[in-house]
């Protein structure tokens, strides 16, 4: 088989993406990359949802827990080290599974980033300030009259986007829209996208046992810890900025993990609708037979990629 293939499991957060990377990886003796930008930090288990030990010993794992919240780590530089390790891969294994729910970087390794300029750490670190002592208002009315066309399709709520196109707006002194849909670089390989398909209430119900599962399991005691250091950018993430207040007495326990709840089910509509966009998805049940769902990836594998 000539054809090298990036086996790409997607899908809203808690749906089971894991389990059916392990399944897929297990069946075509390959490897997984983890495309989850969450799970990347090695002081962030519980919050992120990583493989636990047994699924780790599964099926090789990269890309999980390597690196530290304290080390800069970019989406470039996780696109430069994926690539780096496929082509190492694509060596051995005709195929290899991806599993990710962050659209950025999943769109990084199939596709290729934009050419941005390069910034000046103390950009970032004054946007990141502004962000921490006047809230997102004040960021989204600057990339408004900066960057009006990305304005109008960015997600407002997110601050590591706002302060993304920001960054760039003001280090290149052009719109940060005007970096992106540039010719981007040619992949060696085949992606076919497999995704786990569910009616909404489920993948809400599925979300909040998730939460709950993750407090018994010690999540405010692993915030705590990391609470000293909460303005690091790693940490800007569901799950612990609502316990970072509640650490703060700005709300109840009870409050926290609401929140939690609903900021993880808004994220979930936000990866549905990256999602929608991309017509070449293989979809399957989450509540498929395993043996049939490796004959739809089999068969669409045979038809789609092999002609």
């Amino acid at each position: 088989m000539s054809t090298k293939v990036l086996l790409t499991v997607v899908g809203p957060t808690a749906i089971g993406k894991t389990a059916l990377a392990i399944q897929l990886a297990h069946h075509f003796d390959t490897e997984i990359l983890s495309a989850d930008s969450r799970q990347f930090f090695k002081e962030m288990e519980i919050g992120t949802a990583v493989p636990t030990k047994e699924e780790l010993k599964k099926v090789p794992h990269h890309f999980i827990q390597h690196k530290s919240i304290f080390e800069p780590y970019s989406v470039g530089d996780f696109e430069k080290e994926a690539i780096n390790l496929l082509d190492d891969l694509f060596l051995k294994k005709d195929i290899v599974v991806m599993v990710g729910g962050s659209g950025l970087y999943v769109d990084a390794v199939v596709s290729g980033l934009n050419e941005f300029p390069e910034v000046d750490p103390e950009i970032r670190e004054k946007l990141n300030q502004q962000l921490e002592e006047e809230g997102l208002e004040p960021l989204q009315n600057e990339l408004k009259q900066r960057d009006p066309k990305y304005y109008k399709s960015v997600d407002l709520d997110n601050p590591h986007r706002l302060i993304r196109a920001l960054e760039v707006c003001i280090a290149s002194n052009k719109p940060y829209s005007s970096f992106l849909n540039l010719p981007k670089p040619k992949r060696s390989f085949k992606t076919l996208y497999v995704g786990i398909d569910a009616p909404r209430e489920v993948i809400y119900d599925r979300i909040n046992t998730r939460v709950d599962l993750m407090m018994d399991a010690g999540l405010l005691n692993e915030v705590k810890k990391l609470y000293p250091h909460k303005k690091l950018n790693a940490l800007q993430t569901v799950g612990y900025k609502e316990l970072f207040e509640y650490i703060e007495a700005q709300s109840t326990l009870e409050f926290a993990v609401s929140e939690i709840k609903k900021n993880t089910r808004r994220f979930a509509k936000r990866q549905l609708t990256w999602l929608r966009k991309n017509n070449g998805i293989l979809w399957i049940p989450y509540d498929g037979e395993p043996n049939q769902v490796l004959q739809m990836v089999t068969d669409q594998l045979k038809t789609n990629l092999y002609a």
